[in-house]
């Protein structure tokens, strides 16, 4: 289950680092995946491929670690 708040958190930012929804959630990163992955799979989040939601380029988006998401409602 996601965390409650999860839904305003992303009305304001739109795209989240696995980074930033484990710190801003206080939720381990694997657990974090985890929860990430069933709203996947109902069609909430979706996984953007690594840099596609930067809008200017930066070393940390070339990096594999990083997983960006986007809430989908």
């Amino acid at each position: 289950m996601i965390p409650p708040g999860v839904k305003t958190f992303f009305a304001e930012w739109r795209v989240a680092s696995l980074a930033d929804l484990s710190v801003h959630f206080g939720v381990e990163p694997h657990a974090m995946r985890g929860m990430s992955e069933q709203w996947i799979r109902k069609a909430k989040f979706r996984k953007l491929l690594h840099g596609a939601s930067c809008p200017s380029c930066c070393e940390a988006c070339n990096s594999d670690e990083l997983e960006i998401y986007e809430w989908l409602e």
